[in-house]
């Protein structure tokens, strides 16, 4: 889970990329709403997606079974 949510940044700071504004050549690109809005929503939800998957508890199921079988005795 780890891993796709890296991956979801990747994909946000990509679509943030492209060619800059120079000195001698203005480039309105710059100011897309790709850049601006989409890639860092897209950066943000995998940056949750990542916490989310640190913080998230593992599911034990040595210790299910353990508990169903006590609940039947």
């Amino acid at each position: 889970m780890l891993a796709v949510g890296m991956v979801i940044v990747v994909i946000g700071f990509l679509l943030m990329s492209g060619a800059g504004s120079t000195a001698e050549q203005y480039n309105p690109d710059i100011f897309s709403a790709r850049r601006i809005k989409v890639a860092p929503v897209v950066c943000f939800f995998g940056f949750i997606s990542m916490i989310y998957a640190v913080m998230r508890k593992p599911k034990d199921k040595a210790v299910e079974k353990s508990e169903k079988k006590e609940e039947v005795a």
